[in-house]
């Protein structure tokens, strides 16, 4: 089981994106993406139809809120302050 973790993706010192790693079966690929209306989180989806991560492709345009709505949204766990620390100290 891959355990739900935040990743952040860096280019000559600066925040290029970050993808949230949610909780899903070993091996999951993702099947189809479908991002949301302004383009700045891109959900991935598994063959089952469960949403396995987001990219997030501007980390610094997208608030904690704005990604909690969305994983609410996707029945998620909403993400801590600290746990969105990474992206949100840049």
């Amino acid at each position: 089981m891959t355990e739900r973790g935040l990743h952040v993706a860096y280019r000559n010192g600066q925040m290029l994106a970050a993808y949230l790693h949610l909780a899903h079966p070993t091996g999951q690929k993702a099947v189809r993406t479908e991002a949301t209306v302004d383009g700045l989180l891109v959900v991935d989806f598994g063959c089952e139809g469960q949403p396995i991560g987001i990219e997030i492709t501007a980390p610094r345009k997208v608030p904690l809120a704005v990604l909690n709505e969305l994983l609410s949204e996707l029945g998620e766990v909403p993400l801590t302050e600290q746990d969105y620390r990474p992206v949100a100290v840049q």
